[in-house]
């Protein structure tokens, strides 16, 4: 797991859309058989954090896009934390000090499945966008560029969901 340039995350409040998204970078960690961290940057949208606030399942999947063909998955409840939270600094030490760093997901795991892989294309990795592109365009923002950015894009899903990205009932929504 902790080989793959890129794994994808899937969640899904109640009601509303599923959200599946893509994830690269330095920013996964496998604690234990049973608690995975992963490290979110600022993007688009915050559709995991609004999700896992209203219901907490979350699936991770990882596929070998060299090497013998496998699909991973692993599923369970996740919380998620913000700069703000006390745990943040404890989990955030773990990983690089990304410009745009918004949200670390705790994943404690019931279930883990494998499949064959063989319908996953191989595929050779060229860059990291995340490297040349993403962080260093938060990074050139500075510290009230990227909370501005997460004021226009941050604050709720796609359907509405608050993502809590500035505190429970922020007076910002």
């Amino acid at each position: 797991m902790e080989r793959q340039n890129m794994f994808f995350v899937a969640t899904a409040a109640p009601t509303g859309r599923v959200n599946l998204s893509p994830k690269g970078l330095e920013s996964l960690r496998i604690l234990s058989d049973q608690r995975i961290v992963w490290l979110s940057l600022s993007g688009s949208g915050n559709e995991t954090a609004a999700h896992v606030l209203q219901d907490p399942r979350m699936t991770l999947m990882f596929c070998a896009f060299e090497g013998e063909p496998l699909i991973l998955r692993t599923y369970g409840n996740a919380r998620v934390l913000h700069p703000r939270d006390g745990e943040w600094d404890e989990y955030y030490a773990l990983f690089p000090d990304f410009a745009g760093a918004r949200n670390i997901y705790v994943l404690d795991i019931d279930l883990v499945t494998t499949s064959c892989g063989t319908g996953v294309p191989e595929m050779s990795m060229v860059r990291s966008r995340g490297e040349t592109d993403l962080v260093p365009w938060y990074d050139d923002l500075g510290e009230e560029g990227v909370q501005a950015f997460w004021e226009k894009k941050n604050t709720k899903s796609l359907d509405g969901f608050d993502t809590e990205i500035f505190g429970p009932s922020s007076p910002r929504d």
